[in-house]
């Protein structure tokens, strides 16, 4: 029984240090994403979407401060690995980062983007970072340890009952799933953010009642997972889930889910095939 305390004490520890690490190291990349919002020249990748300038410097950044302060820990981010090679996840802990998502958003100079970071433990996330730049704020948080803006405790319940009932949604989607989401999109208003980390983050807010998502990749949705766990909000994958998180490759395939309010998981499982 005491060794079993003494492990739970020991993770705590590892835990607040990582925590505390994890939102200055963040901190840090502010002011450097803020300098090159809608000024950075981008580039097309082979899988259709942008990449800048900004999102290796940020990578980089984080990476060293991080394995800094925990050497032993995995680190893995989408513009840090080979594309053809599978980093395996031996440690404890491991971070996984989105430099920036909602890059198209970011290289055009429409403030809707984020920097992504979350914190796993054996492969599950338990502790999620998310810079809004549209309003300057990093959101953070995860299962047991509730969900704070700037470090300010959020009532979700409180925002989810003077908001409309709204979808996060992601196009392009499947037709035959469009076709099966048509009863919610004629009952329910419809959000297209272009941020997979920030729809998902919003459903954890309650600004947005539920989302489904089919082009999410897990370096979109790890933090905003665990922001969703910590006000115990659901997240389905509609494939097998990507945690616990063995191994990443950026050419990893997405990961399709739905979320929400227990009324909107059901509404969403009456439409889905």
């Amino acid at each position: 029984m005491n060794g079993n305390r003494q492990a739970k004490a020991r993770y705590a520890t590892a835990l607040r240090h990582r925590i505390n690490a994890g939102r200055e190291a963040l901190k840090s990349q502010i002011g450097f994403f803020s300098r090159q919002f809608g000024e950075v020249p981008s580039e097309w990748k082979a899988d259709d979407t942008r990449v800048t300038f900004a999102d290796f410097a940020i990578s980089e950044q984080l990476a060293m401060l991080l394995r800094r302060d925990f050497p032993e820990d995995d680190f893995c981010s989408e513009e840090a690995s080979p594309m053809d090679e599978d980093q395996v996840l031996r440690a404890a802990f491991s971070w996984v980062l989105d430099p920036i998502d909602g890059t198209n958003n970011y290289a055009l100079g429409f403030p809707v983007c984020a920097i992504s970071l979350a914190l796993l433990h054996e492969g599950q996330p338990v502790y999620g970072f998310l810079y809004e730049h549209a309003t300057g704020s990093m959101l953070e948080g995860g299962p047991g340890q509730g969900l704070f803006r700037n470090r300010k405790r959020l009532n979700r319940d409180s925002l989810a009952a003077e908001a409309q009932t709204m979808l996060g949604l992601h196009y392009p989607m499947p037709p035959e799933i469009q076709r099966a989401l048509e009863p919610l999109l004629a009952r329910y208003r419809v959000r297209c953010l272009g941020s997979g980390a920030l729809t998902l983050s919003q459903v954890a807010t309650g600004y947005l009642s539920g989302a489904v998502d089919f082009r999410v990749k897990v370096w979109d949705l790890a933090a905003a997972y665990a922001l969703c766990q910590a006000v115990d909000l659901s997240v389905r994958f509609i494939r097998e889930s990507p945690f616990p998180l063995r191994k990443f490759n950026p050419g990893m395939d997405f990961c399709p889910y739905y979320a929400g309010s227990p009324a909107i998981i059901e509404a969403i499982e009456s439409c889905l095939p």
